[in-house]
């Protein structure tokens, strides 16, 4: 008995001494970063090569949209560009300015949008993140009916999924969402606690318009050429990910501004503190299109697509439930995504902001760190970031809407180009808007898995709330991981079925 006592209390003691060194090292590292970002250190460039390919992408890509705008710009074929095209001439040629203005109206509906998202996520945060939960399903629809009344079939069985692949996600994620509101809310507190970092996200949005504008007037020349459709489309598709990649590199670009800041904020104890750097932010601006600016571009290709079809994937496995075929296939997708999640995360940029490393090196550091605090499952847990990207859906289809509507009165055969172009501008605006909040939330989880006192000096409730919430998490997941019990030989024989006696 006193040996059983006095083993239990040596590992009581060790493991309590590795607590604490555990918890010293986290804080000599946090300590470490905060002195990273408060000191002038020289910082390595990373990822130059990504970067000099998105500079050259935005200037081939800026030539030919000035080129395409102003061949159709008052003057048909002013630069005599239809004789290369002479074998796919199928439509009515028309000018640019016939669609420039739908193209005019889709950036104002979508800059309003982002505009008025900020201003209601301060005032009206859980509103207006139900709006986005509950109404895309009904938008997404209501769009899918109106396609089918316009005999555009294939338009309407692709709006018509996407209201299925909605509603069976928000299902799949209902008990999640009392979790996720209190996440935003609290990352919108952080937000709108440091008033420049919406006037960065405000900047950015000017900046976007700026190129938007030059996007919009090729585009126009695309569709009032007369080209084929198949090569409209084609041309469409290509500067539509020109525009996806443009999009998500000032977003990203915001996203490692605001984290650097937000960081800063939780290591010192609020932006009055007498320990905060002079001009933070600056210094944040600096790195992020300097230094930075190659990961960020690099990353920005791959992140948001393998975060969305991991999001999908998720959904689908929490619901399948027995189908142990259907269960296995979705499992090997499910690793296949983890896998590439571990090398390409949102939470890489605030690690880049941080430390200044390369992409890769970020977001496997990142996944590391979370994987060796069990962070991980509290982030498989919160759909934070789902339901931002469903506010940015849902802002680029009013747009698209608005832009189509106009179409349709003026050009009734251009409606689904330019309401699906529409749709990607109004998207992008938005997310700038969306994208300081989701900031917030990174920065937050990587200060909690780096030291959670930083989170409990910050706001003790919240810290109290994510606590219980992972241990339940690990709860969960210890469960459905541990193995079924091998029944014993006295239990088999218990429970075999007695012969039959004989007649």
């Amino acid at each position: 008995m006193s040996d059983s006592q006095s083993l239990s209390a040596t590992t009581s003691s060790s493991s309590s001494a590795s607590i604490v060194s555990a918890t010293a090292v986290a804080q000599q590292n946090v300590i470490g970063s905060g002195d990273l970002l408060t000191q002038e250190v020289s910082r390595r460039w990373h990822d130059v090569f990504w970067s000099a390919i998105f500079l050259l992408h935005s200037t081939a890509i800026g030539c030919v949209l000035a080129v395409l705008g102003l061949n159709r710009f008052r003057k048909k074929d002013r630069l005599n560009i239809d004789k290369y095209t002479m074998g796919f001439l199928e439509n009515q040629a028309g000018l640019t300015e016939d669609y420039w203005p739908l193209y005019a109206v889709a950036g104002g509906v979508g800059t309003f949008l982002g505009c008025i998202w900020l201003l209601l996520l301060g005032s009206r945060a859980i509103q207006m993140v139900k709006v986005s939960v509950h109404i895309l399903t009904t938008y997404l629809a209501v769009i899918s009916v109106l396609c089918f009344w316009s005999h555009q079939i294939f338009c309407g069985v692709g709006f018509a999924i996407g209201a299925g692949l909605q509603f069976l996600y928000v299902i799949s994620v209902i008990d999640r969402l009392p979790f996720t509101m209190l996440v935003l809310q609290k990352s919108i507190k952080m937000a709108w606690n440091l008033p420049e970092l919406l006037r960065v996200s405000c900047a950015f949005m000017l900046l976007m318009l700026v190129w938007l504008a030059l996007w919009s007037f090729g585009v126009a020349g695309v569709v009032a050429s007369s080209m084929g459709d198949g090569g409209r489309w084609w041309l469409l598709l290509v500067f539509s990910v020109s525009l996806f990649w443009t999009g998500a590199v000032l977003c990203n670009t915001v996203h490692v501004i605001v984290s650097g800041m937000v960081f800063l904020v939780l290591i010192h104890g609020g932006r009055q503190a007498t320990s905060m750097p002079s001009k933070p932010l600056i210094k944040s601006l600096r790195y992020a299109v300097t230094t930075s600016f190659g990961s960020i571009c690099y990353g920005s290709l791959f992140t948001a697509a393998i975060r969305t079809l991991r999001w999908e994937i998720r959904g689908l496995r929490s619901k399948i439930g027995n189908n142990e075929c259907l269960l296995c296939c979705v499992d090997f997708l499910f690793h296949l995504v983890e896998t590439l999640v571990r090398f390409f995360n949102k939470y890489a940029y605030v690690q880049i902001a941080v430390y200044g490393k390369g992409f890769n090196h970020s977001a496997r550091d990142a996944w590391e760190l979370f994987q060796s605090t069990g962070v991980e499952a509290l982030i498989a847990y919160d759909c934070s970031g789902a339901v931002l990207l469903m506010g940015t859906i849902l802002g680029g289809l009013i747009t698209g809407t608005c832009a189509g509507v106009w179409a349709r009165i003026k050009h009734p055969d251009r409606i689904i180009m330019v309401g699906s172009t529409a749709m990607l501008m109004g998207m992008i605006l938005v997310g700038l808007a969306m994208v300081v909040v989701e900031s917030a939330v990174t920065s937050m989880y990587i200060c909690y898995a780096e030291d959670p006192l930083l989170i409990h000096r910050w706001d003790a409730e919240f810290f109290n709330h994510m606590s219980e919430t992972l241990h339940q998490r690990l709860q969960y997941r210890s469960s459905r991981a541990r193995p079924r019990e091998v029944p014993s030989n006295s239990q088999l024989q218990s429970q075999r079925i007695p012969d039959t006696p004989s007649p």
